[in-house]
């Protein structure tokens, strides 16, 4: 799949895929961030992608960062859609300290991955009652 992006800063690599198999793809901090515990900071991660029709580009934290920086996402995932490709449409990344104390993250750090998804979107049927049996409500698998 070919996929339009933009460097806003071409002195950063493009983002890459670290292996043959990895499904997602590593976006680097454009810029030095410092995160104050229990503060939500967006971090740029220097580019502008097209995502393609058909399809949503999924934000995740890569695994190892809460560990090595002690950061999260701030809204455990982030989704790009098609029409996020504007100029001023750079990606970044909503990060949360959760740690006690002040956390840096350099410029170039891997912290974030992209993952492209398929997706589609509904035509709403909207009905009175519903056919299938309940399960329970929330948690019902929890038992």
């Amino acid at each position: 799949m070919k996929v339009k992006i933009k460097r806003v800063d071409k002195s950063l690599p493009l983002p890459r895929y670290e292996t043959e198999g990895s499904v997602g793809f590593d976006l680097l901090c454009r810029e030095t961030a410092e995160i104050a515990p229990n503060e939500i900071v967006l971090i740029p991660a220097n580019v502008i992608v097209e995502t393609p029709p058909g399809y949503m580009l999924m934000l995740c934290m890569r695994s190892s960062t809460p560990r090595k920086f002690g950061i999260m996402m701030a809204q455990g995932v982030g989704i790009i859609d098609t029409d996020y490709c504007g100029e001023e449409d750079e990606i970044k990344i909503q990060a949360y300290n959760f740690t006690d104390n002040t956390v840096t993250i350099e410029r170039g750090s891997r912290i974030a991955q992209g993952i492209f998804v398929k997706v589609d979107t509904a035509d709403w049927n909207e009905v009175d009652q519903m056919d299938a049996s309940s399960r329970g409500g929330f948690g019902s698998t929890d038992r």
